[in-house]
C-alpha cells in the first residue's frame, strides 16, 4: 500500500466519530504502530487532522469529503472502540451536576465527553486542548485551562506549571482516563510526562471516575496512577473482566457498565 493511500485510509477511518487509535489504525491497515504514528505526524503537519493523546480525530468541521477519501467498506466500519468509547462519554454525561467543578483528562474519550456537556451551568477545568477546542465557544460552560508544555502531537499540557495550577483547584470530580487496568487492580499509562498530570488531577478532586472500555484490560502501560480501589466510579464496556472490575466494587465503588 502506497504512502498517500494508507493516509487517506487513516482519514476515511475518522469519519464515524471523528477519532480512532493508533492501535485500531494499524489493526485495520495490517501496519505497524510505528508507521500508523508517522503517518498521523504528517497528516498533522498538513493540517488534515488532529493528533490526539493515542490516535487522531479530524478537525472540527471537516467531513471526509473534503479529503477525497474512500469509505472503508468491510475493512474499518468506525471501529468498535470509537463506539465503546462513545458510549462511555453518554454515561459519564449524565453524572454530571449542574453546577459543579470537573476536571477532564486527557485522552480521547474526554472530548466526547465535553461535546455532550455543552450548554451546561458547569466549570471544566482541562489540560486536553481537544476538551478545550469542543467547548472554547460554548458561553454556558466555565473552561479553566491549565498551563504547562503544549505536547502538539497529543493535544495536551504538561509540565510542573500544568502541576501548579492543580494544586491550587479543588474539583468535585475528576474524569480519569489511563492506557491499562491490570488484573490486580492498578491503574495505570504509558506515558511518564502525563502521568504526574493524572495523579495530580486526582488529587485536586473529591470523587474519581475512570472511564475505561474492556480495551484498556489490561491495556499498556506501566506508570501506576491509582488502584481501582481509590475509584469512586468505573465506567466500562461490557468485555471488562468482571474478577477485574470487581474489585471496585469491593471496595466500595460504583460500577457501571455500557
Amino acid at each position: 500500500m502506497i504512502l498517500r493511500d494508507r493516509q487517506n485510509r487513516i482519514i476515511s477511518a475518522l469519519r464515524a466519530d471523528g477519532a480512532a487509535s493508533v492501535r485500531e489504525l494499524a489493526v485495520a491497515l495490517d501496519v505497524s504502530e510505528s508507521t500508523i504514528r508517522r503517518d498521523l505526524e504528517i497528516l498533522d503537519r498538513n493540517g488534515e487532522l488532529t493528533r490526539t493523546y493515542g490516535g487522531a480525530m479530524l478537525k472540527p468541521g471537516t467531513t471526509v469529503e473534503e479529503h477525497g477519501g474512500q469509505a472503508w467498506e468491510g475493512e474499518f466500519d468506525g471501529t468498535a472502540d470509537v463506539h465503546l468509547k462513545t458510549a462511555i462519554a453518554d454515561a459519564a454525561a449524565e453524572m454530571v451536576v449542574d453546577g459543579s467543578v470537573i476536571i477532564l483528562d486527557i485522552g480521547t474519550t474526554t472530548p466526547l465527553l465535553a461535546r455532550r456537556l455543552r450548554g451546561r451551568d458547569i466549570t471544566v477545568i482541562t489540560s486536553n486542548l481537544a476538551v478545550f477546542d469542543e467547548l472554547r465557544d460554548d458561553e454556558a460552560v466555565r473552561v479553566v485551562l491549565l498551563g504547562g508544555v503544549v505536547r502538539r502531537n497529543y493535544r495536551s499540557l504538561v509540565g510542573s506549571l500544568a502541576e501548579l495550577a492543580l494544586s491550587q483547584i479543588s474539583a468535585d470530580v475528576v474524569f480519569l482516563s489511563c492506557t491499562g487496568v491490570r488484573a490486580n487492580g492498578h491503574v495505570v499509562d504509558n506515558m511518564a510526562v502525563e502521568a504526574p498530570i493524572k495523579q495530580s488531577m486526582i488529587a485536586a478532586s473529591d470523587k474519581v471516575v475512570l472511564l475505561a472500555s474492556e480495551a484498556k484490560f489490561p491495556g499498556t502501560g506501566a506508570l501506576r496512577l491509582c488502584s481501582l480501589t481509590d475509584v469512586d466510579v468505573l465506567v466500562t464496556t461490557s468485555g471488562a473482566p468482571e474478577e477485574t472490575i470487581a474489585l471496585c466494587r469491593n471496595a466500595g465503588g460504583e460500577v457501571t457498565v455500557v
